[in-house]
């Protein structure tokens, strides 16, 4: 399996600034293992020469939202001493503001945010999300707002962190033929359940990068289109005799599919 591509966010705050930024661009590297490390409330030196540390060792792209000039500025040294690859997100868009409005930024982490019930909802959302990925704890589907089944490579991991980082609790669950889907599915509020489809030689291509990346055959069945046809005829016909909705993620952007999904469930 290759090595997957570190990302180390920097943040003064909670890095979630840093986080949605950083997933909207990896959204168009989507065949490229990519691992994020979100380091939070990084508010003094000593915390930037231990992030940076930790970054060094596995040549990591350096990603920082930090608002304090100085500090932001010695993330920003330290990384071209280190020869790691870096961007501050935040300090030029701050000095054009700053520049626009005639004032100077605060420099006060976190201001974003703030601490509301709204920030937490989407925290509580997202630490959900990821606990109930690729059908794990399937005992708590009837918690989820949404539930996304598809077959596998249909983005339902990608779709499910960009609808929590929403507010929404997100379970996703594999269908694979000839293995049961898990009994409580079939509790859940058909209204709440929606399944991913695509063009099969989208699919193809999908699976064979994927094969590609591990270092096997891409001639495997995984990837062959009269496989997936077959795939895709059997998830289509499982999918309407369940009456729940059918979202084609074929070409679309993970932002334009979670509209579509919060729509046609009626969320939005």
């Amino acid at each position: 399996m290759p090595t997957a591509q570190a990302i180390y966010l920097l943040s003064d705050a909670t890095g979630e600034t840093a986080e949605k930024m950083v997933m909207a661009a990896l959204a168009q590297f989507r065949d490229k293992p990519v691992r994020l490390k979100r380091i939070n409330n990084v508010l003094t030196k000593n915390l930037v020469y231990e992030a940076l540390d930790e970054a060094l060792s596995n040549r990591g792209l350096v990603v920082y939202t930090i608002v304090n000039r100085d500090l932001a500025q010695l993330v920003h040294d330290e990384c071209e001493g280190l020869g790691l690859i870096n961007i501050d997100l935040l300090t030029p868009l701050l000095m054009k503001v700053a520049q626009c409005v005639g004032l100077s930024p605060k420099e006060t982490p976190g201001l974003l945010h703030g601490i509301d019930e709204a920030y937490f909802r989407r925290i509580e959302a997202i630490e959900f999300t990821v606990k109930h990925d690729d059908g794990q704890e399937p005992r708590n589907l009837h918690l989820a707002d949404i539930v996304l089944v598809g077959i596998s490579r249909t983005s339902k991991t990608p779709l499910s962190i960009y609808l929590a980082h929403r507010g929404w609790k997100v379970a996703n669950v594999p269908l694979v033929k000839g293995i049961d889907l898990p009994s409580q599915l079939f509790d859940v509020d058909p209204k709440r359940i929606a399944a991913l489809i695509i063009d099969p030689q989208r699919l193809v291509e999908v699976r064979a990068a994927r094969l590609r990346n591990l270092g096997q055959d891409t001639r495997a069945a995984y990837a062959d289109y009269e496989e997936i046809e077959e795939e895709l005829k059997y998830a289509k016909k499982f999918f309407r005799g369940h009456g729940w909705v059918m979202i084609d993620v074929s070409s679309k952007a993970v932002e334009e599919t979670a509209n579509e999904v919060l729509v046609l469930l009626g969320l939005k």
